[in-house]
């Protein structure tokens, strides 16, 4: 089976400015997607079923780009849990074709472990768009988050478009260096950074790295002495104004509805603010509360 780069850009949707370099018509195609046995002659031999699905070179003459697929592997265009989905491993694989590495990021396309998600509903994360941005070049089309954190005593849920459940796990166990209790957070998305606050320290990811070893004092952003703690942030997307709450000024003459007790907030289309057992859907165009919901909606609950 042989296929054509501008046919890979159907397949795998890439969020660049830059166009991949293409085959001219009257050129052989560039990029080939085979089903070999174990021993295929490319000093990369597979392990039968249930090992190695597939593997890819990366770009260059030859056989750069090319594809294969162990023949010994049980392929399915469905959620057969004995086969393995043949969109999924190829986009993957084609991934590599482009000049993508394996990621650490549990959600994202590269990530090196085989997951299920169905192909009807399938999103390029944030962390592949940042790596073929990285490569080819940054689109002039604004790219939506792709997933979401929240953080609470010793545990944080992650959802991700690409998971069908909720995750939970520790923080310790992706930031050792993080302390447990972080009490406010927002996405700086201009840096493509997290800044997490406790007391009156704060800490800045970038992706899942920390950006410093140590964490800062919030009095370095500016704040003055009188305040002890951010119970709540986030950043405004239209205006490109960060809201501190916790700091002293009435939060009604902002977000009417809104109480002063803010536990945590963050934007996705609405602002959300949590408060006890409750969210508050404000609406920042209206400038009022359109909805109350319980606060663990976001985890199917």
């Amino acid at each position: 089976v042989t296929i054509r780069m501008k046919t890979l850009l159907l397949l795998l949707y890439v969020a660049s400015s830059s166009a991949f370099p293409v085959a001219p018509e009257t050129e052989d195609e560039d990029i080939q997607l085979v089903k070999v046995n174990i021993y295929h002659r490319d000093n990369s031999p597979f392990d039968g079923p249930n090992g190695f699905l597939a593997h890819a070179f990366q770009p260059g003459n030859g056989i750069g780009g090319d594809v294969h697929f162990d023949e010994a592997e049980y392929w399915t265009k469905g959620s057969n849990g004995r086969r393995y989905n043949l969109f999924l491993v190829t986009a993957h694989e084609l991934g590599h074709s482009l000049g993508l590495s394996h990621s650490t990021d549990p959600g994202a396309l590269m990530y090196p472990n085989y997951s299920y998600t169905d192909p009807n509903e399938f999103r390029l994360p944030q962390d592949d768009i940042n790596g073929i941005q990285t490569i080819y070049g940054q689109s002039d089309n604004p790219i939506q988050p792709t997933e979401m954190l929240f953080l609470k005593g010793r545990y944080f849920w992650r959802k991700h478009p690409q998971m069908t459940e909720v995750e939970l796990n520790f923080i310790s166990l992706f930031w050792p260096k993080l302390p447990s209790g972080i009490q406010a957070a927002y996405e700086n998305v201009e840096r493509d950074q997290v800044f997490l606050f406790k007391e009156n320290k704060y800490w800045v990811l970038s992706g899942y790295d920390l950006v410093y070893n140590h964490p800062k004092s919030i009095y370095d952003l500016g704040f003055p002495k009188t305040v002890k703690r951010i119970n709540a942030a986030f950043s405004d997307e239209n205006s490109g104004k960060t809201y501190f709450f916790g700091y002293p000024k009435k939060i009604i003459n902002e977000f009417r509805g809104i109480s002063k007790n803010i536990d945590a907030a963050f934007q996705y289309g609405y602002i959300y603010f949590f408060i006890g057992t409750r969210q508050f859907q404000f609406d920042p165009n209206v400038k009022r509360v359109v909805s109350v919901m319980k606060s663990n909606s976001w985890f199917n609950c």
